[in-house]
C-alpha cells in the first residue's frame, strides 16, 4: 500500500515544514513494525519549494492470517485461496488507515512540540493514493471527499488488465486530493474514510471503534451530508454501535447550537422516514439528504427570481453561501447570523483570507440579529430564510416580520421550516417532540400558511407555497417553504389590514 502527501511553500513558510508536522526528518528513511506488517516513511523530495512524504506499508498476507486478522473476529472461517491470495498487500483500507494512526499519531493530533504554531496552520496539499478499494464506485468517493474543503478530488478508474481493455475498470480508483487544509484534518479524513470507502475492516469492531470514529470525526463529521453512510460502514453495520455513533453526533451538534448552520438544527433524527438512525443499510447510498434538497430548492427558487444580490439571514457556518458563490450570476452575496462563532467558522470555510479580490468583492459576513431593523440589509433582490423562524420565540416573530418585509424589503424572500406533520414518518422522533430542542415551535402547513398569509397581506406581497422533500399524501413534504414576492402595485386601503 503506497501513498503521498506533498505540499509547496515559500521563503517564510518552507515546503519542509512538512516534517515538523509528520515528527519524520525529510533527510531520513525510517521503517515502523506493526501488527500486520511494515510500514515505511521517506521523502522522495524535499525542498523548500516542494516537499513529499511518502508511506509505504509492506502487508504480509500469510502472517494476517496466522495471526487472525485477515476478517474480524467471529468471521466464518476461510478455508479458500483467498485468504491468502486478495488485494490486502496493494490497496488502502484499514491496515493502512491504522498505519497512518501509528506511524503519524501525533500528526493526527494536530500536535507539534518543536514548532506549535504549524498545526494551526492550513497549507496546500496533495494527497495520492494510486489504488484505493470504491464499494460505490468513483461517484462515492467524490461524495465523501467532496463536502470537506478540497478544492480537488480526482477519480481515474484502475483498468482490470491493460491488455484486455474489454474486461472493463475494476473496482479500484486512483485518487488525488487537492486543496488547502490543516494536515491533521486531512490525515482524520483519511483514517475514517480509507475503511470505509473499501467498506471492510480487519479487526473485530468492538465498542471503542464508536470513541475513535468520533474523535477522527471531530469538526466535520456531523455536518457531513453522508454522514449515516459513514458512520455505518465504518461500524461494520453494527446496529447498536451505528445508533450509539449517529445518537452521540448529534448531541455533539446540540452542544454547539448557537454556531450551528440553522439547516442543520433540524436535523436531529434520520433523513429517511421509518427508519432509525441505527437501521442504515444501503439506502442512505442513493437518498438525499433533506439538507440538500432544502438548499437545492432555495437556489432553484432564487434562480427564478433572477436574483443577483441575496441575503442569507441566519446564514450559520456559511454553507448556503458557499453554494450562492459558485454561480456568478449571484453578484452580492451577504451572510448575517448572530452568532460571533458561527461567522468566524463560515469565513474559514469560505477561506475569506485566502480569497482573490475579484471573488471576495462578492461576499460580505456580519454580526446582526434579525429582532431590530438594520439599514445595511435594505435594497436587495432576495432574502432567505432558512429554517431560521423555528428557533424564535412566536412574541418575538413580529420584530423580525418588520426588519424583514418593512424595512429591508428585498423583491423576494425565501422562508422554509420543518414540517410538523411530517414527523410522524420518523419512528425515531418521540411522539409530541419537536426535531430540535431549540425549536420553540413547529407549524402544520395550515399554521404556516395563515401566518404567511397575513405577512404578505402587511407588507403588500403576493405568497406561494412550495414543499422540500417527499411530499407525502398524507401529511405533506418534510420542510415547507413560502417564495414571498414583492406586488408590483401597492395594496389598497385596507387590504393589508
Amino acid at each position: 500500500m503506497f501513498l503521498t502527501i506533498s505540499t509547496t511553500g515559500i521563503p517564510e513558510r518552507p515546503a519542509t515544514d512538512l516534517g515538523f508536522l509528520l515528527h519524520k526528518h525529510p533527510g531520513k528513511a525510517q521503517a515502523f513494525s506493526t501488527s500486520h506488517g511494515t510500514a515505511h516513511v521517506f521523502y522522495p523530495e524535499a525542498t523548500a519549494e516542494r516537499c513529499t512524504a511518502a508511506l509505504l506499508l509492506e502487508v504480509d498476507p500469510v502472517a494476517l492470517v496466522r495471526r487472525g486478522q485477515g476478517k474480524g473476529r467471529g468471521a466464518a472461517p476461510d478455508a479458500t485461496l483467498a485468504q491468502y491470495v486478495n488485494d490486502r498487500p496493494y490497496a488502502a483500507s484499514s491496515l493502512l488507515a491504522v498505519a497512518l494512526s501509528g506511524v503519524f499519531r501525533t500528526a493526527l493530533k494536530g500536535q507539534c512540540a518543536a514548532r506549535p504554531e504549524l498545526p494551526g496552520q492550513s497549507r496546500p496539499l496533495r494527497i495520492e493514493i494510486p489504488a484505493l478499494p470504491a464499494r460505490g464506485g468513483a461517484d462515492l468517493v467524490r461524495r465523501l471527499f467532496g463536502p470537506l474543503g478540497w478544492d480537488s478530488v480526482e477519480t481515474e478508474p484502475v483498468v482490470l488488465d491493460e491488455r484486455f481493455p474489454e474486461w472493463g475498470d475494476s473496482r479500484y480508483v486512483r485518487l488525488v486530493l487537492e486543496g488547502e487544509l490543516k494536515l491533521d484534518d486531512a490525515l482524520r479524513q483519511l483514517y475514517v474514510l480509507l475503511p470505509v470507502l473499501d467498506d471492510a475492516k480487519h479487526y473485530w469492531i468492538a465498542p471503542d471503534e464508536v470513541d475513535k470514529l468520533l474523535r477522527a470525526g471531530d469538526g466535520w463529521l456531523a455536518a457531513h451530508p453522508e454522514h449515516g453512510l459513514i458512520t455505518a460502514r465504518y461500524l461494520a453495520r453494527r446496529k447498536r454501535l451505528t445508533q450509539d455513533a449517529m445518537e452521540r453526533l448529534e448531541l455533539a451538534r446540540l452542544a454547539q447550537v448557537d454556531g450551528s448552520e440553522a439547516e442543520e438544527l433540524d436535523n436531529a433524527v434520520g433523513e429517511t422516514p421509518g427508519e432509525s438512525p441505527g437501521e442504515i443499510s444501503d439506502a442512505p447510498e442513493r437518498s438525499v439528504p433533506l439538507v440538500v434538497r432544502r438548499r437545492e430548492a432555495i437556489l432553484a427558487a432564487l434562480r427564478e427570481a433572477g436574483a443577483q444580490r441575496v441575503l442569507d439571514l441566519g446564514c450559520g457556518e456559511g454553507q448556503l453561501v458557499q453554494a450562492l458563490l459558485k454561480d456568478p450570476a449571484y453578484t452580492e452575496i451577504v451572510g448575517v447570523d448572530v452568532s460571533v462563532r458561527a461567522l468566524t467558522t463560515a469565513a474559514r470555510r469560505l477561506r475569506l483570507e485566502r480569497m482573490g479580490e475579484r471573488q471576495s468583492s462578492r461576499v460580505r459576513l456580519f454580526q446582526g440579529s434579525l429582532a431590530y431593523t438594520d439599514k445595511r440589509l435594505a435594497g436587495y433582490d432576495a432574502a432567505v430564510l432558512s429554517e431560521v423562524i423555528e428557533h424564535l420565540d412566536l412574541p418575538r416573530l413580529p420584530a423580525l416580520e418588520y426588519a424583514v418585509f418593512a424595512a429591508a424589503r428585498p423583491r423576494t424572500v425565501l422562508v422554509t421550516t420543518p414540517n410538523v406533520e411530517y414527523n410522524v414518518r420518523w419512528e425515531s422522533l418521540p411522539a409530541g417532540h419537536v426535531r430540535h430542542r431549540d425549536h420553540r415551535f413547529e407549524w402544520t402547513r395550515e399554521e404556516f400558511r395563515a401566518w404567511a398569509d397575513k405577512v404578505a397581506g402587511r407588507h403588500g406581497y403576493t405568497v406561494a407555497y412550495e414543499p422540500v422533500g417527499d411530499d407525502d399524501p398524507e401529511v405533506g413534504p418534510p420542510t415547507q417553504m413560502a417564495v414571498f414576492t414583492v406586488r408590483t402595485e401597492s395594496p389598497k386601503e385596507g387590504e393589508a389590514a
